[in-house]
């Protein structure tokens, strides 16, 4: 008789202890599981983007959701985290250090069980999308388990190898090309008219390769590719199929991008696309009662600070500390069952692990 693997054994342990946080939990049980990560995207970043949309700080769709909270970010080597250091945090409840996706580093490095690979295991189906190439460091802290975030080859292999996503939506190339994709059964699309055309209620496997690299910035136009809401949609009706339910992480990642260059009107416009975004689950979701949406950041950038508002349209006066992160608290907001309490509850970023798997395992007993 064989023995177990040592990742089936750390698999079953993480399995054992949902059920068990959901004897004593007193959530209702959510069936679908959206995360949404801003990445690079501070408290200043949302109020900035709301000035311009509206001319109202406050007013972007998910700042108006009942759970609200601020959560620190450092990863386990360093005051101030990466995207896979955060990203590895959120995606499996442990503190690794910068550059690290998905290993025990400090430790005996090796893999953590992530809650796409988790909840995958309960009969979900997953999916990953971003506006960065789709083997970048903060989609890869869900799906990939590599010591350094710079392995792309490598991080697509875990894709295809390990993981299998039903949805994997972002730039292309790094790693990822269509023939690797289609060898394991992935329909590959493209560009927008290749997008459009999908058929939502019979594809199961699908990855969406717009372009070589990260996708273009909103502000620059996006020419023959889809939307980061456009993606999200298309994703949810993918993944919707599944009577079990679904995890989907949604990455708006340039905003980090924009950040990093101090430039605000890129910034803000992958900001408002980022809330576009939100607003299209948060109308698929709806009608769908039996699911948590949680928006957040894996960590601020450019140490933004918006010293007036200018009005609608209009960019914020604004005042940049650095061209990197930093260490910053990050907003978190929650829509759902028991959103103040599930809110309450983050106050670091390995806390949205702990939530997301109770929230997935809760039962629907309540007094």
């Amino acid at each position: 008789m064989k023995k177990p693997t040592q990742s089936k054994l750390i698999f079953a342990f993480f399995l054992l202890l949902t059920f068990f946080v959901a004897l004593s939990s007193p959530l209702a049980a959510q069936n679908n599981i959206i995360l949404f990560i801003g990445d690079g995207m501070g408290f200043e970043h949302v109020r900035a983007a709301g000035m311009y949309s509206t001319g109202l700080p406050g007013s972007l769709c998910f700042e108006a959701f009942p759970g609200k909270s601020a959560m620190t970010t450092f990863s386990a080597d360093n005051a101030i985290t990466d995207s896979a250091a955060s990203g590895t945090a959120i995606a499996t409840g442990r503190k690794v250090n910068n550059g690290t996706l998905g290993l025990a580093i400090p430790g005996d490095g090796k893999p953590l069980p992530t809650v796409l690979e988790i909840l995958k295991k309960q009969g979900k189906s997953v999916g990953l999308v971003t506006t960065t190439y789709i083997t970048h460091a903060t989609p890869a802290a869900f799906a990939a388990h590599q010591p350094s975030r710079a392995n792309a080859a490598e991080i697509a292999a875990d894709y295809l190898d390990d993981t299998l996503p039903n949805v994997l939506f972002g730039g292309g190339g790094m790693g990822m090309t269509p023939k690797l994709a289609r060898q394991h059964g992935y329909r590959v699309i493209q560009d927008a008219n290749e997008f459009s055309q999908l058929d939502t209620d019979t594809v199961s496997m699908v990855s969406g390769q717009f372009g070589q690299g990260h996708m273009p910035y909103e502000f620059d136009g996006l020419g023959n590719l889809p939307h980061l809401s456009q993606m999200t949609e298309t994703a949810l009706k993918v993944l919707d199929n599944n009577p079990k339910g679904f995890f989907l992480m949604v990455e708006g990642g340039r905003i980090d991008h924009a950040g990093h260059a101090n430039d605000l009107a890129r910034d803000i416009f992958e900001a408002i696309e980022f809330a576009h975004a939100v607003q299209t689950a948060l109308d698929w979701a709806s009608n769908h009662p039996d699911t948590l949406i949680i928006v957040t950041a894996d960590h601020e950038t450019g140490g933004l600070q918006i010293t007036k508002n200018n009005g609608k349209g209009q960019l914020p006066d604004a005042a940049w500390q650095t061209d990197y992160h930093t260490s910053a608290k990050v907003p978190v907001y929650v829509w759902g069952s028991n959103a103040e309490q599930i809110a309450s509850a983050i106050q670091d970023n390995t806390d949205i692990f702990t939530q997301i798997l109770t929230a997935a395992a809760s039962t629907t007993k309540q007094k």
